[in-house]
C-alpha cells in the first residue's frame, strides 16, 4: 500500500483498543446493539454455518448475541489487539483487517462488527476477505458510515474556526452507502447489498460522548490528527455550540452514529445469476399493456 492511501494511524488503532479494553463492558453499548443486529440478519438466512470468523471481535460481543441462535457451530474470533484477544475465550487470534492470514476459501461465513471504518484499504481487506471465503460463502458486515458524529463533528469544527480561523482533523472519515455497496461489486462478491441504519444516542453532555468513544476505543486514530495536546477552550467551545445547536428540550445531547450494514455472498454456480442481454422472452410493453415505439419516434399524447 502506498503512503498516499494511508489515512489511519493502525498503532494508534491497536493502542486505543488496548487501552480500552478494561472498562470496555462499561462503555460497549454500541457494539453490543449492533452485534445484536448483524446477528437478527444472520438469523433471517436459512442455513448453518459450520465454520465462521468474528474479524474484530473487540471484547465478544459477537460471540455473546450469537450464544442460543444455533446458527454457527465453530466461531473463530479475531482482532488487531492482542489485548481484545486475550478477554475472549474458544478459538482465537490475533490479526490485522488488513493482512489477513487465513488460508483461501476457509470460512462459511465472516461478519465484522465496527472494525472495517478503520482499514486504510477498504478495498483491498474486502479482497481478502472475499478470498477467505468458501463458494457460497456469507459476508455479513456493519461498519460506521459518513453522517456518523455529525453533530460532533459540527460543533469541533466551528470551535476551531472560531478560536483560531483554521479547522484540524479531528473526526475519521466514513464511507458512505453508495461508496459501500460499490466497494462489494468491485470486491468480486456475489448478490452485493448494502443498506444503513441511524441509532440515535443521547447523552449528559458532550464530555460524557466523548468518554464513551474513549470508553469504546474509538478516539482519534488519523495519521494527520493534530500531535500537540488541544486547549481547555477549544473542548469547551465546542461543548458550547453542541448544546447550543442540538441539545433536547431537556438539556441532554443527541450522537448519531450512521452504521452501514454490508452483505456479500463467495460466488458459486449455483446463484442467482443475471440474464443475458436480449434474452427476455416477454416484451415488456405486453406486460404494461402500452404500444411499443422506437427509440427514434416521439410518443404522443396518452
Amino acid at each position: 500500500m502506498n503512503q498516499g492511501a494511508m489515512v489511519f494511524d493502525r498503532d494508534s488503532v491497536a493502542r486505543h483498543r488496548h487501552r480500552a479494553v478494561p472498562l470496555l463492558a462499561r462503555h460497549d453499548f454500541l457494539f453490543r446493539e449492533v452485534a445484536e443486529r448483524l446477528v437478527d440478519r444472520l438469523h433471517d438466512i436459512n442455513r448453518r454455518f459450520p465454520l465462521a470468523l468474528d474479524l474484530g471481535c473487540h471484547s465478544g460481543q459477537l460471540a455473546a448475541a450469537l450464544r442460543g441462535r444455533d446458527k454457527v457451530d465453530r466461531l473463530v474470533q479475531s482482532d488487531l489487539a492482542e489485548a481484545m484477544v486475550a478477554g475472549t475465550s474458544g478459538l482465537r487470534v490475533v490479526a490485522d483487517e488488513e493482512r489477513l492470514p487465513f488460508a483461501e476459501g476457509r470460512f462459511d461465513l465472516v461478519a465484522s462488527g465496527l472494525s472495517l471504518h478503520w482499514v486504510n484499504d477498504l478495498p483491498g481487506a474486502l479482497v481478502q476477505v472475499r478470498r477467505s471465503l468458501r463458494p457460497d460463502g456469507l459476508f455479513l458486515a456493519a461498519l460506521l458510515g459518513g453522517d456518523s458524529l455529525w453533530e460532533l463533528r459540527d460543533a469541533l469544527l466551528s470551535a476551531e474556526l472560531e478560536l483560531s480561523g483554521g479547522a484540524s482533523p479531528r473526526v475519521a472519515p466514513m464511507a458512505g452507502l453508495q461508496d459501500a455497496a460499490g466497494l462489494l461489486q468491485r470486491a468480486g462478491f456475489a448478490l452485493p447489498v448494502a443498506d444503513s441504519d441511524r441509532l440515535l444516542f443521547r447523552f449528559a453532555t458532550p464530555f460524557a460522548l466523548m468518554r464513551e468513544l474513549r470508553g469504546l476505543g474509538e478516539t482519534n486514530a488519523l495519521i494527520a490528527r493534530p500531535k500537540r495536546f488541544s486547549g481547555r477552550r477549544l473542548f469547551e467551545t465546542a461543548a458550547h455550540l453542541y448544546y447550543q445547536r442540538h441539545a433536547d428540550a431537556d438539556g441532554r445531547i443527541p450522537a448519531t452514529f450512521e452504521v452501514l450494514f454490508l452483505t456479500g455472498w463467495g460466488p458459486h454456480a449455483s446463484q442467482q445469476q443475471p440474464l443475458r442481454p436480449d434474452s427476455a422472452t416477454t416484451r415488456l410493453a405486453d406486460v404494461l399493456g402500452t404500444t411499443e415505439t422506437s427509440a427514434g419516434e416521439k410518443a404522443g399524447p396518452g
